[in-house]
């Protein structure tokens, strides 16, 4: 790291327009791994990884049913690939959904107070919606496999 010496001062006014001191952290001398030391890396930002929002918690793709969670919106969605039958969207009307057309899901608001009940609720909804649908299109009853 460079020191400002009392002769680096500027003298007059055009000087002091062009002088700028800026202290940044001198390359370390090579020792042969090439990692930036400590010092190198203190000014850097750190570069975050974050998960997609909404993210997938099931999905069954031969039924054409999905469960998602949006932290960031605080709501559970449900998608389905088709537009389902009538007792379907029954169903998750009384179970508190909203249709949201702008995304094209089901929605269900997730509040702090009872977070963990929402969580479980969407999940019974959603195994129970996509019994149905298996049901309706004759699909073999298979026990689903998260991902």
């Amino acid at each position: 790291m460079s020191r400002k010496r009392k002769s680096d001062q500027p003298t007059n006014e055009t000087e002091a327009t062009t002088v700028t001191a800026v202290a940044e952290p001198e390359p370390a001398e090579d020792n042969g791994d090439n990692k930036p030391t400590f010092a190198e890396r203190v000014g850097r930002k750190i570069e975050r990884q974050f998960a997609p929002d909404p993210f997938a918690i099931a999905g069954d793709y031969i039924a054409g049913v999905h469960l998602f969670e949006s932290r960031r919106d605080r709501q559970m969605a449900i998608r389905f690939d088709a537009k389902p039958s009538q007792p379907v969207i029954d169903l998750v009307k009384d179970a508190g959904y909203r249709w949201n057309p702008s995304d094209g899901v089901w929605t269900r608001p997730v509040r702090p107070e009872s977070a963990m009940t929402t969580r479980i609720e969407a999940e019974r909804l959603y195994q129970n919606a996509r019994q149905m649908i298996r049901q309706e299109k004759g699909i073999e009853s298979t026990q689903e496999i998260p991902f």
